[in-house]
């Protein structure tokens, strides 16, 4: 059988899988499950173009490093043969953790459990499945290997992983801001003391990076419409487990009703082996074909969120700069309790509040190194021209409301 496939992507072209081996690892099960989980969650329901999958996320990001290796090669940095392909072993499986709806329901299905850990725990039995093939890549993965600018490429604030999600993000959302020069900030890749630099000539397009991560962030990952979304979908896996505590069973795949039924923490996940087998069979056909049933369940509070997220009758969401003044939010909450004639303890699945937190660029030990031409090192912010580089690297804070609709009537509004 020939394995030496060629894939067409939408973004970068065509993408070729370069080893038997990886196009193995591709056809796995828990590979193959990424096709049918979208990449940016509820976003569609903002921008309708929105339904890539982490599937072609994966593939676009181990694309990214080969060309990395080819860049890093060309100046002189010592990969070897068995050291490329760990590489991109290491970026294809990086999201292979993901749940459904990715981030959005995570925490929420398995407790505490993130898809590092769970990314983490399938890419061993992955190595075992394959005879400890995979003993390179997990060491680059964790950061175990010498060779660190390795795992930077693999996860950094400048990795391979960034710079597919934001070209193919905004590809895909038709978001123009996001748009970044992904292959001039490889071509500018260079390796000085074993660590990833970027050469002082593409300081500008990293500038670019930087600022088209923020603009993406704000304008689509924190959307208030997807926040709206994302948090509907929280509250009914949240009022479905409160219904399974009940002694209530509801509709769900067997992989689903495992996580419903039972309590399932970090401590308790890597006991049972059961636990990563249902997870490694869940993706978002699972919550949504649940969803579109629970639409119709007895259970007001259960068919009303289930309904409305079908119907994109979302709750209105508001995002402010400075935190919510409490009495406002207590009155929301009154009236909630008042129109939709429920019991006070039920009022969260109603009105509730978040805090959400966001910078561009983190001043941490994982920094953005430029390469000057003097030959010294110095952090992007420091190296900068650009005034407003040392704001993106503040964390922003932004408080928000959501609520249905109806009670916007004479409710004042603090926006």
């Amino acid at each position: 059988m020939n394995k030496k496939k060629i894939i067409n992507d939408p973004v970068y072209g065509f993408i070729s899988i370069p080893s038997g081996f990886i196009f193995d690892l591709i056809q796995h099960p828990y590979f193959q499950r990424l096709r049918y989980i979208k990449q940016v969650s509820m976003t569609h329901l903002v921008y309708p173009g929105a339904l890539h999958t982490r599937f072609q996320h994966a593939l676009g990001a181990m694309h990214l490093m080969g060309l990395a290796v080819e860049t890093l090669r060309s100046k002189g940095a010592a990969i070897t043969e068995a050291e490329e392909e760990a590489a991109l072993v290491a970026i294809l499986l990086h999201d292979i953790g993901h749940g459904p709806f990715s981030h959005s329901l995570e925490h929420t299905l398995v407790e505490g459990v993130s898809h590092e850990l769970l990314s983490a725990l399938m890419m061993k039995e992955l190595n075992e499945l394959f005879a400890g093939r995979l003993d390179l890549a997990i060491e680059i993965f964790n950061n175990r290997h010498p060779k660190k600018f390795l795992h930077q490429l693999v996860s950094g604030q400048l990795d391979l992983d960034r710079m597919d999600y934001l070209s193919r993000d905004s590809f895909f959302t038709g978001v123009a801001e996001g748009v970044i020069s992904f292959d001039r900030i490889i071509k500018m890749m260079n390796v000085v003391d074993n660590e990833l630099v970027i050469e002082h000539k593409g300081i500008y397009s990293i500038e670019k990076f930087l600022i088209a991560r923020r603009l993406m962030y704000w304008q689509v990952y924190l959307h208030k419409t997807v926040l709206s979304a994302e948090q509907m979908l929280l509250k009914i896996l949240q009022r479905a487990k409160e219904l399974y505590g009940n002694g209530i069973s509801l509709f769900a795949s067997p992989s689903l009703e495992h996580f419903l039924r039972n309590k399932i923490t970090r401590e308790n996940f890597t006991e049972n082996v059961s636990h990563l087998v249902h997870f490694s069979r869940l993706d978002d056909t699972d919550i949504l074909s649940a969803v579109k049933t629970w639409a119709y369940h007895e259970d007001p509070i259960l068919q009303m969120l289930c309904s409305r997220l079908m119907a994109r009758t979302l709750y209105h969401t508001e995002l402010h700069s400075s935190e919510l003044d409490g009495r406002f939010v207590d009155d929301l909450k009154t009236r909630a309790v008042t129109y939709f004639g429920i019991d006070a303890a039920q009022v969260d699945y109603y009105v509730w509040t978040q805090l959400i937190e966001n910078s561009a660029y983190e001043i941490t030990s994982s920094n953005i190194k430029i390469l000057m031409k003097d030959g010294s090192i110095q952090d992007i912010a420091e190296a900068s021209d650009l005034s407003n580089l040392e704001t993106l690297s503040r964390k922003v804070r932004k408080f928000a409301v959501s609520f249905p609709k109806e009670l916007l009537g004479s409710t004042p509004s603090i926006s």
